[in-house]
């Protein structure tokens, strides 16, 4: 047992409320919502429900609330050890497992019935695989046993764009796994960087990150093979499956040749641990105006737009041959 009473309880019903939403870990769900609506808008061709969006949205909440929950109870023994993460609700003693599982357990029943009666079966299945996942083979069998955890652990966060997808559909195309490849790709430089920069934090608690077991050199290499995949494999949605279009294009260009020219920069000085935090804080803006791209490149009045300036383009192209 860890020793959960090295702070004080909760002492007001507001403290208690805040426990509780911190072990839901909040500052990961807005990532993780928004390739969900991406996968919706993309699905939906830039005319989404609104009513659908929302219980998506929250039944996409809920069900990451949940899996985080359920990792804070499985991970709070390296979370009081660690000094990051000794503050948490449960190490700190303010929430006690049994309650956090009660927690969880509530947040999933409300996601998969929400998701069921307002979207479809589809959708609310994939939001619960996404939180058996996470806690299954993630964070049971890959984190504390593998410098591999966090490539193959990456999928369970991938699985939200295609809850988007589904929700809208009923189904799952090309274009979806395509979304859930490209946030799956994504992941290990995403982590990896931050990785680099608490590496002291894993290495005492004993799990087997990449920086800890072999090192920065060979986590930079990492981090920039995943970054030339990541970055063409978004400009597949353009070619050949050709489901987003130029502004999407131009976008996921500007991104990535930043992406690429940061993770260069820490491949070449692998201990410099303000590129390491540099590439962490641009991987998460990357991945939100990526998706807010295909957001924006999805919508009508772009496809419009677009029309009617190719279609001014040609003739002026014409009009300059024929003058000519």
């Amino acid at each position: 047992m860890i020793g959960t009473s090295v702070s004080r309880r909760n002492e007001n019903f507001l403290q208690v409320i805040q426990s509780y939403y911190q072990l839901t870990k909040p500052r990961i769900i807005p990532l993780l919502l928004i390739t969900t609506a991406a996968g919706m808008w993309l699905a939906a061709d830039g005319q989404v429900d609104p009513l659908l969006l929302l219980v998506t949205l929250v039944g996409g909440t809920l069900s990451a609330a949940s899996a985080q929950t359920l990792n804070c109870i499985y991970d709070r023994d390296i979370d009081y050890d660690m000094m990051r993460t000794r503050h948490r609700p449960i190490p700190s003693g303010r929430v006690q497992p049994r309650d956090a599982m009660i927690f969880a357990i509530a947040l999933a029943v409300l996601s998969f019935t929400l998701l069921t009666v307002f979207a479809n079966l589809l959708s609310a299945l994939l939001a619960l695989s996404g939180i058996v996942f996470y806690m299954g083979i993630y964070t049971h069998l890959l984190k504390r046993h593998t410098t591999q955890n966090i490539v193959i652990g990456g999928a369970a966060g991938a699985i939200p764009a295609l809850v988007g997808w589904a929700a809208v559909t009923g189904e799952l195309s090309w274009a979806a796994w395509l979304l859930f490849a490209i946030v799956f790709l994504w992941t290990p430089p995403h982590f990896w960087s931050l990785a680099l920069m608490i590496r002291e934090d894993y290495a005492s608690v004993g799990i087997p990150m990449l920086p800890v077991i072999e090192g920065e050199e060979s986590t930079t290499r990492q981090i920039w093979f995943y970054t030339l995949l990541v970055v063409p494999a978004s400009f597949l949605l353009v070619y050949p499956l050709g489901v987003s279009g130029v502004i999407y294009g131009a976008i996921a260009f500007l991104l990535g040749s930043i992406f690429i020219k940061k993770a260069w920069q820490l491949l070449q000085a692998p201990f410099d641990q303000k590129l390491a935090r540099s590439l962490f804080k641009y991987s998460i803006l990357y991945m939100m105006l990526l998706c807010t791209g295909i957001v924006v490149d999805s919508l009508p009045i772009t496809h419009q737009l677009t029309i009617g300036l190719t279609e001014n383009l040609q003739t002026l192209m014409s009009t300059i041959l024929v003058s000519s």
